[in-house]
């Protein structure tokens, strides 16, 4: 049939075809009801044009969706950029951002930001003790306490490890000092892990900033004050001064050092007596480890046995100190009397290395001296955070007839019942439990509630640092029977050691 080239229908097919062309998807053709060749055509046009917009339909769709996915991966990446993946807070990358927005804020009129750098002091210890999946849990509830503890200002980051800052934005000293001071005392908490209680404690830097200083030198003072907080032996606060950045220089030398003064054997022992209270005899002693330095003179283990820990080399140094121990054990053995023993301390980190057991037992069998003669000291905290290894070298160990004693023991009950199921023998009280016994009351209670406890799981107790024959005495009366202290005898060289042991 041929087709009316003046049918206005041709004229609407036209106008339909420039509207879809021009985007406009949603026109149509109504076919006029006489089924000719026209009306096909225009039929045949409008399932197309249908088609069409359905097509463009899921397009938009799709690239609504894939724009989404992208939003999406933009936010992933920017949190992967800007926050610790494990704890959710900020990184070093923001920050380092903050930082310098709190600074910028500063230069317009506001106070100097703060900046609070902080070091878990057992992180290592919980760690390797109780696994991966407990350290990263510890620094889990780390972050929750941190950001209770400082304002909604402020920013928390974690920089990897177990080392955490906070900048403090428009900060007086005394805001820097509260938060400072808050951060220290949330983290002194224990923090609990299933069936096991650890304490984290930490190290604090704090540094007051002042106008002009950059966020790297602030950042840099902070870790600095962090580094003096540890080492006064860590679960302390210090606010940053210039003359601390010697003492790190210091450090830092003395950790290279000791790198070389332990395998060559430059460190001597000094010994402590042990005495009986009621007879004033002397029935063991403590080995003490000290650094004569060619230029610091006669350097204490509070100076490097942190210094030890940070870098390295701490089971060395305490294998070596073991030996050193029944060495002089050995060449003491026509002097000592009946049930006479040295004490030597073994830290958490040794507790844990595998194969204490054997060592301890091959330098004994070497030098011939009877197991009975050595009580090796843990400390409460590796007691409590002992992983298997740690638990199966403490009954290896007992075993092999050495005995085995808590050291620094403070906490009370929470403590001493870690030792059920293990073959312990002896707590060494800490001194600061005595402090105060000889004036007050309350306490001379307090340290007889001590020995009942202790006691009563039977452990012998042994007490340390006593300085007066006061404290002496109430000790005695409490029924405390063994102590060692200045009043008897501070630490001794071999020499003089060897002279109380010859003197009747």
């Amino acid at each position: 049939m041929a087709i009316d080239v003046d049918d206005p229908r041709l004229t609407q097919i036209v106008d339909v075809l420039v509207q879809l062309a021009s985007g406009d998807l949603a026109g149509r053709l109504k076919p006029s009801g006489a089924r000719d060749t026209v009306d096909a055509v225009m039929t045949g046009f409008n399932l197309l044009a249908e088609e069409l917009e359905a097509v463009y339909k899921e397009m938009e769709e799709r690239v609504d969706e894939r724009t989404s996915e992208l939003t999406r991966a933009q936010e992933e990446l920017r949190q992967l950029a800007l926050n610790d993946p494990l704890t959710g807070l900020a990184n070093r990358t923001l920050f380092g951002d903050r930082l310098r927005h709190a600074i910028d804020l500063a230069e317009r009129g506001g106070l100097p930001p703060a900046v609070v750098v902080l070091d878990l002091d057992e992180f290592k210890v919980i760690n390797d003790s109780l696994g991966h999946a407990a350290g990263d849990a510890t620094l889990v509830e780390i972050a929750r306490r941190l950001i209770l503890a400082v304002r909604k200002s402020d920013t928390v980051a974690r920089f990897g490890g177990d080392e955490f800052a906070v900048v403090i934005p428009d900060a007086t000293a005394d805001d820097a000092m509260r938060i400072g001071q808050r951060v220290l005392t949330t983290l002194q908490e224990p923090v609990i892990l299933g069936d096991h209680t650890a304490w984290a404690g930490a190290s604090v830097g704090l540094r007051l900033g002042e106008h002009g200083q950059s966020g790297d030198m602030l950042l840099r003072d902070a870790d600095t004050a962090m580094y003096a907080a540890k080492a006064k032996g860590g679960g302390n606060i210090q606010l940053y001064q210039p003359a601390m950045h010697s003492a790190v220089q210091e450090r830092l030398k003395l950790a290279s050092d000791l790198a070389t003064v332990i395998p060559a054997g430059d460190l001597t022992l000094h010994y402590q007596p042990i005495v009986d209270l009621d007879t004033r005899k002397i029935v063991g002693a403590q080995a003490l480890v000290r650094w004569p330095h060619p230029t610091h003179g006669l350097i204490m283990p509070s100076q490097f046995i942190s210094v030890a820990k940070d870098s390295g080399p701490v089971v060395e140094l305490g294998r070596w100190a073991t030996e050193a121990a029944i060495s002089q054990l050995a060449q003491w053995r026509d002097l000592l009397p009946e049930g006479f023993q040295i004490h030597v301390n073994v830290s958490s980190i040794e507790l844990r290395r595998r194969g204490l057991g054997e060592f301890v037992a091959d330098v004994l069998g070497r030098h011939r001296v009877e197991p009975g003669r050595l009580i090796l000291e843990i400390p409460q905290t590796g007691l409590m955070t002992a992983d298997l290894t740690g638990m199966e070298a403490i009954v290896d160990l007992r075993r092999s007839g050495i005995d085995i004693e808590v050291d620094d023991f403070e906490r009370g009950y929470s403590s001493i019942s870690y030792r059920r199921g293990l073959p312990l023998d002896g707590v060494k009280v800490d001194r600061t439990l005595i402090a105060g016994i000889e004036t007050d009351e309350q306490q001379r209670r307090f340290v007889g509630a001590i020995f009942q406890l202790i006691d009563s799981v039977g452990l012998r107790p042994i007490v340390e640092g006593v300085q007066s024959a006061d404290q002496a005495d109430h000790l005695r009366r409490l029924g405390y029977r063994f102590a060692q202290g200045n009043l008897f005898d501070p630490p001794l060289t071999v020499a003089a050691m060897t002279h109380s042991l010859s003197t009747p």
